[in-house]
């Protein structure tokens, strides 16, 4: 390049830089990184000391408090589900939160209205299907799990009667109990799950109601969706007064209450969910325009949930034994105790290519009606739907 030539071209990038120098620095938008903090607020539908569901999400909370320098938090707790509104009203308005996560199915619709009337704003919610351009889902789900405790209750059952102390009849309750008799009857094709709704999610003196009327019908294993440890507590009782009842964890470590009666149960990452989303909100990877298709589904194979009674132990020690004691037959592993076949399946679902699931076919519907054909496996629609009782569960599901 000629001398003349060069010379236009060094003064043309100098004053483009002088002006770009010149402008004023871009604000960070909802369309854009939030290189700034990060307010993420979070609306409970319990007490965050329910050792349950909201226990286990304020512990995530707080991981990510603590993780993350540029985030700051707040949390409602023992919200109605009918006036989640108004707290939302509050978190946006009052508290400038950047980032709402609603944590109970009921809050659906609640979280819909407000994503609508503040657009601005990012809102998540959590075991919903209802989405918007500033509203993603998130769930992480325990239906593997639930099978897996369920052969456990079916080889230590003696009465050949189970218990499921049940919260709401909404899908994902549905879903849990469905899989955990599937789990039971594979082991104990006999056994039957008694399911005694209380309509509540958290309320330890109707659990404790329920668990006991059971376990006078003769039901001698237990499971629950309450988030209260109270079924636990019930089984331990009646264990330490010689009438063993086995019982089985839900959400947040439950061993110390049933140091002789807990089995297993089932225990969430929240936290594993909440890192992710909120990482991609502040460096504008998810933003109020994007998040109408964004729905998670964390389970064994993206570590959102683990097997036990408290992170690390899959199993209480008392109980290794009498699993390693009990024997099935199963059509491709061939004669297998159910010990083994815990972990072998928690192996099969863990793995990426998820080689077993329990919503496999052929399955039957509680009225005989086959409702999963030979080799067919639900989809996420339909395990996130579902309305009907399998074979063995005894009691009726609300409509």
């Amino acid at each position: 390049m000629s001398k003349r030539l060069w010379i236009p071209v060094v003064l043309t990038v100098v004053i483009a830089l002088l002006l770009a120098a010149c402008q004023p620095k871009a604000t960070p938008t909802p369309e854009g990184p939030q290189l700034g903090k990060l307010k993420a607020c979070f609306i409970y539908v319990g007490p965050i000391g329910d050792i349950g569901w909201t226990h286990a999400h304020d512990q995530g909370r707080q991981i990510v408090e603590k993780e993350f320098p540029w985030l700051e938090t707040a949390y409602a707790e023992s919200v109605p589900e009918a006036d989640v509104e108004r707290f939302l009203d509050r978190f946006i308005v009052e508290e400038k939160c950047d980032v709402v996560f609603t944590t109970s199915f009921g809050f659906m619709d609640g979280t819909l209205v407000a994503a609508q009337k503040y657009p601005d704003k990012i809102f998540f919610h959590c075991s919903g299907y209802k989405r918007a351009p500033n509203m993603g889902t998130y769930m992480a789900d325990f239906y593997q799990v639930y099978y897996l405790n369920g052969l456990m209750a079916g080889a230590l059952t003696k009465s050949g009667k189970v218990g499921y102390v049940a919260a709401h009849p909404i899908p994902e309750v549905v879903r849990h109990i469905n899989a955990f008799t599937l789990g039971v009857r594979e082991v104990n094709p006999k056994a039957t799950v008694d399911v005694r709704w209380i309509f509540s999610w958290y309320d330890p003196a109707k659990a404790r109601q329920a668990a006991e009327a059971l376990i006078a019908e003769g039901v001698d294993v237990l499971a629950f969706t309450e988030d209260s440890p109270t079924v636990v507590q019930v089984a331990e009782e009646y264990t330490n007064k010689g009438q063993p009842v086995y019982s089985f964890g839900h959400y947040s470590p439950m061993a110390q209450f049933g140091p002789n009666s807990l089995v297993s149960g089932q225990l969430v990452h929240w936290e594993r969910i909440y890192e992710d989303i909120l990482m991609k909100v502040y460096l504008g990877i998810y933003n109020n325009k994007n998040l109408e298709n964004v729905d998670y589904w964390y389970i064994l194979g993206q570590r959102g949930v683990e097997m036990g009674g408290d992170f690390g132990v899959p199993l209480n020690p008392k109980f290794e034994a009498p699993l390693k004691a009990v024997k099935v037959t199963d059509p491709l592993l061939g004669e297998i105790s159910v010990y083994d076949l815990v972990f072998k399946r928690l192996e099969q679902m863990t793995d990426p290519a998820v080689l077993f699931d329990p919503f496999t076919g052929p399955i039957k519907d509680q009225a005989g009606q086959e409702r999963v054909k030979p080799g067919q496996r639900l989809s996420l629609f339909e395990l996130t739907t579902m309305d009907w009782f399998v074979e063995g569960n005894i009691g009726e599901l609300p409509r």
